[in-house]
């Protein structure tokens, strides 16, 4: 791929797929390009589009799911690799991916996985999305998962930074394609995570304000949303007020990017990397905010936490996706037998093993699905709140 910059990933130099392919036919494409179609054409991937955001199994067609979400983070990522010279097909595919381990209702249903889990090794929508990736998703002939590239696996690891005490499902993949946990992870890998961060900070604005949870009022006591509205409103002081809150969303994300490409072409300038392995081997996160937008950005978490995802409403939701996926697991657990053909049959017979294949079937629905099949082997949800 031309300009690259010394410290992007360089399909021509990946460390190569666990499992060894014979030369692609299928259209003149690098590794990362066929990850990130892999991961697009996947079931999973699909999956995507019935699986909450913020709002669980919601009935507004306007309101964001987890693919629409993943798609606006790889959009936000793209901008901020090209600027930066780095690999962009690398950082769409994290992009795209990085949620696909998420269960129904999101973090409820992770919540309530890893509490019936407790006993052996919890559950975490990180690890699962690796679990996902390289065993569960096998639409290939000779190999269990999609085979991603190591540099992929990688990203999709260690996009936080170094892990350095991995749940059972990391350790699993890991054991079998050594991902170097220890390390920071590549720069496209590093620039995907804060991509998540600027397009759900943002955005589930607009998804509060469009539900009712959130009010402008109550955003202007952000000292970011204040300046940014007050800058907006400058700019177009003929326009109605509720035709701006979209100006301020652009605005405030287009903020967050240029602060983001200006610190982090500072910091990889000051650390001198002149590779990907270099950027692996800083010792500290290069992409990153500037201190005063991070500072910025954690007040907006800060806020959106007390106002919109602890708003009564949500944890009513929350409380009534909990008793599904609990309910679900429960009633799996006794009788196997329940779950649909071609899951119960090579159920492991250890105690561990049984509940991890248990949740593995539901981690993989989403939200409607998992709502039907309660109805099917429970009875009548509680709802309170999802619709």
């Amino acid at each position: 791929m031309s300009g690259l910059a010394p410290w992007a990933c360089d399909p021509e130099r990946t460390r190569g797929r666990l499992h060894e392919e014979q030369k692609e036919t299928r259209g003149p494409r690098d590794a990362f390009q066929r990850d990130r179609d892999r991961i697009i054409h996947s079931i999973s991937f699909r999956r995507l589009r019935h699986k909450t955001q913020v709002f669980m199994a919601p009935d507004g067609d306007h309101f964001r799911v987890r693919l629409t979400h993943s798609l606006e983070v790889a959009q936000i990522g793209r901008t901020i690799a090209r600027a930066l010279g780095l690999n962009e097909d690398l950082t769409e595919a994290l992009c795209l991916a990085h949620d696909i381990g998420h269960p129904p209702f999101g973090h409820a249903g992770e919540a309530a996985l890893k509490q019936a889990l407790s006993a052996d090794g919890g559950f975490d929508h990180n690890g699962h999305t690796l679990r996902q990736l390289t065993w569960l998703d096998s639409p290939y002939p000779r190999w269990r998962g999609l085979n991603l590239s190591w540099e992929t696996l990688e990203g999709l690891a260690k996009h936080n930074g170094p892990v350095r005490r991995p749940g059972w499902a990391l350790a699993e993949a890991d054991a079998a394609f050594p991902l170097d946990l220890g390390s920071h992870a590549s720069l496209e890998a590093q620039v995907a995570a804060i991509a998540d961060d600027i397009a759900y900070d943002n955005h589930d604005i607009d998804d509060g304000l469009r539900a009712g949870l959130l009010t402008l009022e109550q955003l202007l006591d952000v000292p970011l949303v204040a300046r940014g509205w007050d800058a907006v409103r400058q700019r177009h002081s003929d326009v109605p007020e509720k035709r701006l809150i979209g100006e301020l969303i652009r605005s405030q994300i287009g903020l967050m990017v240029n602060d983001l490409i200006a610190e982090t072409r500072r910091r990889i300038e000051e650390s001198g990397v002149d590779s990907a392995d270099a950027v692996r081997a800083a010792g500290h996160t290069l992409g990153s905010f500037s201190d005063e937008m991070r500072d910025d950005e954690r007040r907006l978490k800060k806020f959106m936490y007390a106002n919109l995802y602890h708003h009564p409403r949500q944890l009513a939701a929350a409380d009534s996706a909990h008793g599904i996926v609990a309910g679900l697991f429960a009633a799996y657990r006794a009788d196997p037998a329940l779950m649909p053909e071609g899951w119960p049959d090579p159920m492991p017979q250890d105690s561990t093993g049984r509940n991890r294949h248990i949740a593995d079937f539901i981690a993989g629905m989403t939200d409607r699905y998992a709502i039907q099949r309660y109805r099917e082997v429970v009875g009548e949800p509680c709802l309170d709140g999802l619709f």
